[in-house]
Formats: C-alpha cells, sequence, structure tokens
C-alpha cells in the first residue's frame, strides 16, 4: 500500500557539506536538546545561541519547544512568535550558504524581514542569524585564531574562506553585546592543514568549545568527535582542560558515529556533552553501540593516574586491578614513528644483495645498505618484533595489531613501530603471543580511538616478564579478574583465534 501522506522533514533530507561540516539530524538535536532542564522553555527571557547554524535545526527545534512552554504566558501566537525570533533565539551562520539556509529554516524566508518571514519585527534582511564574511589573521603560513594553512585557505573574494565568526575575534561578546543562558550546536570538525594536497587535516571543533566557554553561559551542550577522549592532533591542552572540568554533567558517546549520522564515516564516534556552569561532581557517562544504551556510569571524567578519558564504564575496576600489579606501561620498550629515519616510501631493492640488510616496508620486503639506516643502527643486529603504525579504523572489535619477528640482520620503514630490542627470538616468540591475545588488544583499544597505533596508544598495556609465555587465561588470573570482566573483555574483542595470526601488513 502506497503511503500518500507521508511529509518528510527536508532537513533530515539534506545532503552533508562534507564529512566535516555535518548537517545534524532533527531526531538528534532533540535528544540533545533533551539535556537541558524543561523549565528553559516556558522562560521568556531565557537566550538561546547557536554560534555554528548550518540548516538552522538547532533554532528551528528550540523554537518549536518555546512555542508550546510560553503558550499560557504569551498566548496569541503571532506575539509568541515575534518574541521568541526577535528576543530569545539567536545563530551566527558558519558560511554565507547556511545563513540563507537557517533563515529559511526558521523564519521561512531566507530574509528575516521579508514578505514570508513569520516574524514581523526584525528591521533588516540577517534578523538574528548572522554571517560576516571574516578573513583570516595570516602568520607563518597559519591562522592565528584557527591554525588554518595560508596556502589552502588564501582564497579569492569568490570562495568561501572557513573563517568562521565565531572564532575570529577577540570581541566574541559584541557580536549580540548580551549573555546568554544556552550555547548549543554541531561544529565544524576539522580543516585542511595543505599537507599531502589537502589529505592532511587539523581539528577544529574544540576551538569552538574553548570560546563558548568565554561567553560563560549557564549551560552548553555540543556534539562532536570522540577523538578528544585520548588523542586528537594538537588536544592535549584541550583534553586536559576538559577532563579536569567538573562542571560537566553528562556525555553521551556513540562508539559508531553512524548511530548519530547515518551514512556518515567519523574514526572514534562521537559524543555529545553537558556543560552545566552551576554544577561541579562526577560524570554521568552514557555509552551507546548499534542504537542502544549500552552502558551508564557517573564517574570522574578523569581516572587516576591517567591523562586520557576511559570510555568504557566497565573497564575501570579492570585497569584499575592492573594499575595496582606493579604496573610498568608496554611502550617503554616501544619505539617512536620512523625507527629507523626511513619514510614509508622507502622500499630498498627486490633481491637480497652482498653486505645487504632486510627491510620491512609497506607490504613489502626489501633489501638496503647497512648504512642506508639513518638512526637506531644498533638495533640491526639485534632481535626486535615490528607491528604497523596504523592499525584499522579504531574499533576495537575488529582492530588486530599483527606482529612480525624483525631478525638480526633487518630493519623497517615507518609503515612500523618498534617492540624490543630484545636479546634472543624465545622473548619476540613469547612478546607476539602477548600481542596476540584479546587482553593485549582490550588495553590497547582503552587509548586506540583511531587506526594510529603509536607508541602512546599503548599506555595502559602492562609490561610483562617476556622470559614466559603469556595466554588470556594466565592474565586474567595474574589480574584476578572475575567472570564478569573476563567476559566484558572478551566481549570486546571480534571471536577469533588470534594466534592464526599472518603478520601481513594491514
Amino acid at each position: 500500500m502506497i503511503q500518500t501522506n507521508y511529509n518528510p522533514d527536508v532537513l533530515s533530507c539534506l545532503a552533508n557539506l562534507s564529512n566535516d561540516e555535518v548537517f545534524t539530524p532533527p531526531n538528534l538535536v532533540n535528544d540533545i536538546l533533551d539535556l537541558l532542564p524543561a523549565e528553559l522553555w516556558s522562560n521568556p527571557n531565557a537566550k538561546f545561541l547557536d554560534p555554528v547554524s548550518k540548516s538552522g535545526v538547532f533554532l528551528r527545534e528550540m523554537a518549536k519547544r518555546l512555542m508550546k512552554g510560553l503558550e499560557t504566558q504569551i498566548p496569541d501566537k503571532q506575539e509568541r512568535i515575534n518574541h521568541i525570533f526577535s528576543q530569545q533565539l539567536y545563530g551566527i551562520a558558519i558560511t554565507d550558504l547556511t545563513a540563507l539556509l537557517s533563515r529559511r529554516s526558521v523564519y521561512c524566508s531566507k530574509t528575516a524581514n521579508g514578505k514570508y518571514s513569520i516574524c514581523e519585527t526584525f528591521n533588516d534582511e540577517q534578523g538574528n542569524i548572522l554571517y560576516k564574511r571574516m578573513k583570516h589573521t595570516w602568520q607563518n603560513g597559519k591562522c592565528t585564531y584557527c591554525g588554518a594553512s595560508q596556502e589552502v585557505y588564501d582564497r579569492e573574494d569568490a570562495l568561501e574562506t572557513y573563517a568562521y565568526n565565531f572564532i575570529h575575534t577577540d570581541k566574541l561578546k559584541k557580536i549580540f553585546n548580551m549573555k546568554f543562558d544556552v550555547i548549543v550546536g554541531n561544529p565544524p570538525y576539522q580543516l585542511s592543514d595543505g599537507s599531502g594536497k589537502g589529505a592532511g587535516a587539523v581539528p577544529i571543533y574544540q576551538k569552538f568549545i574553548t570560546q563558548a566557554k568565554k561567553l560563560n553561559p549557564r549551560y552548553l551542550t555540543m556534539i562532536v568527535p570522540s577523538r578528544w577522549f585520548a588523542g586528537g592532533r594538537g588536544l592535549d591542552e584541550f583534553r586536559n582542560e576538559m577532563l579536569n572540568d567538573k562542571r560537566i554533567k553528562k556525555i553521551h558517546d556513540f562508539l559508531n558515529a553512524s548511530d548519530c549520522f547515518p551514512g556518515v564515516e567519523i574514526k572514534g564516534g562521537v559524543c555529545y556533552f553537558l556543560w552545566d556552569r552551576e554544577y561541579s561532581g562526577e560524570c554521568e557517562v552514557n555509552t551507546y553501540e548499534n542504537n542502544s544504551l549500552i552502558s551508564t556510569s557517573k564517574r570522574p571524567l578523569l581516572e587516576k593516574g591517567t591523562e586520557v578519558f576511559i570510555r568504557y564504564n566497565e573497564a575501570i575496576p579492570i585497569i584499575r586491578k592492573i594499575k595496582a600489579k606493579n604496573f610498568d606501561p608496554l611502550n617503554k620498550i616501544i619505539s617512536s614513528a620512523k625507527p629507523f629515519g626511513l619514510r614509508t616510501y622507502f622500499k630498498g631493492k627486490d633481491s637480497p644483495f652482498k653486505d645487504s640488510i632486510k627491510i620491512y616496508a609497506n607490504q613489502h620486503i626489501g633489501y638496503i645498505k647497512r648504512n642506508e639506516v639513518l638512526q637506531n643502527s644498533q638495533w640491526i643486529d639485534q632481535h626486535k618484533v615490528i607491528a604497523p603504525y596504523a592499525v584499522g579504523s579504531g574499533d576495537s572489535k575488529t582492530d588486530l595489531v599483527k606482529p612480525i619477528y624483525s631478525e638480526p640482520g633487518s630493519c623497517c620503514s615507518e609503515t612500523y613501530i618498534v617492540f624490543g630490542p630484545f636479546s634472543s627470538k624465545k622473548r619476540c616468540e613469547n612478546l607476539m603471543g602477548y600481542i596476540n591475545t584479546k587482553f593485549f588488544h582490550f588495553c590497547l583499544t582503552l587509548k586506540k580511538n583511531t587506526q594510529h597505533a603509536t607508541k602512546t596508544a599503548y599506555e595502559f598495556v602492562p609490561l610483562q616478564n617476556f622470559d614466559e609465555s603469556w595466554t588470556d587465561e594466565k592474565l586474567y588470573k595474574k589480574y584476578g579478574l572475575t567472570k564478569d570482566e573476563i567476559a566484558f573483555i572478551e566481549s570486546m574483542i571480534r571471536p577469533m583465534d588470534l594466534s592464526q595470526n599472518d603478520g601481513t601488513d594491514e
């Protein structure tokens, strides 16, 4: 039977501008707005700001709630509309295009004072949804405000600059010249840094959160990538500030971004949070997978002795038991990136030659001269284990570290990092057996939430005595894990025989 009365919400049908500027579905917007106290919607004096308006959906959904909440206080519908749009809802668009789209969604007209605008009180085209074309402030090839690459974003006037209004000013309070009760939105996530012909990118969403806090609203909520929990380029200072901020009352963490943004891949997932100016205490952490809430816990954002956020609530008692056992991290014996000073594309010759050494390169084994190794040449003739620098996508259930024994007389390109060196092949084999356990991969995923498995990603993996072999059963017993804790670890790693690891490069 054909449904003839279906009337889709146009804002749920928009194609995204890019993976970095993602339109927020209306149902997700309402989940985020549900974090706010219900009494806000019946307060005629409350003021709301979306500083990163794209489709106008946040402003539109807030307008719906205010229209209902203020019905008894302002019974006349047109008067209520005029009051809400002129005195309570404010937006800053991210581009000229999204400014027009936002006004069309909120005011039903791309011009606030146009013939078809539902608000009768505006005297100009922008209304309370502002957009001003800004320029980056260049210094040494980067923007001093957002870090954008001058090579990429120093453009002619006909092209969008992506110099977002909200973060390209030192006079933030003068944009609207008022205090806001609520700041809410979905900021742009990253900008190209100009490396690799635009392939490289730097995160930018953290700058919107930091800027919003400067306005000191009563409540702040934004949806952003979850990568800041444990990694992210240049996010150390931001992460430290967030994890030590006791005003973060709630976090809703989605392991798969597609649960929030269908059809969009954001490695490491996404989260939204509620920052409450008057709150000070532990945070309610809610974790979702496959559109279901799988865990809820009230706990400190920063576990004692760590510098990152452990996103899995069930992992907290496990990591505490591990830390209590004379803990030393495995990364004490792991190299930094580019261990022998050789780039990824460095592969050597296909066949061995006189006095050559083996090089494990990207999907290739080659042969080079010993003097071509630029650093750590003392490791060449030692036993060692290597593993890919990039592993999977950040999904702990599928990402597997595949170790390779690197014998004396060998080195590797920066495709790999080095574990060791060791005095014997047997110790390498014992390490490789350890790497092939679910326990190892569980500990790794506590910090690794993208494909990068650098030295720092192994911070929560405990170092073992590699004079002996290790199995999951032996490790569970060593750390005194309960049946429930073991079951959680087993559920985190896909069921397979990890010992059947062929060591091929991912």
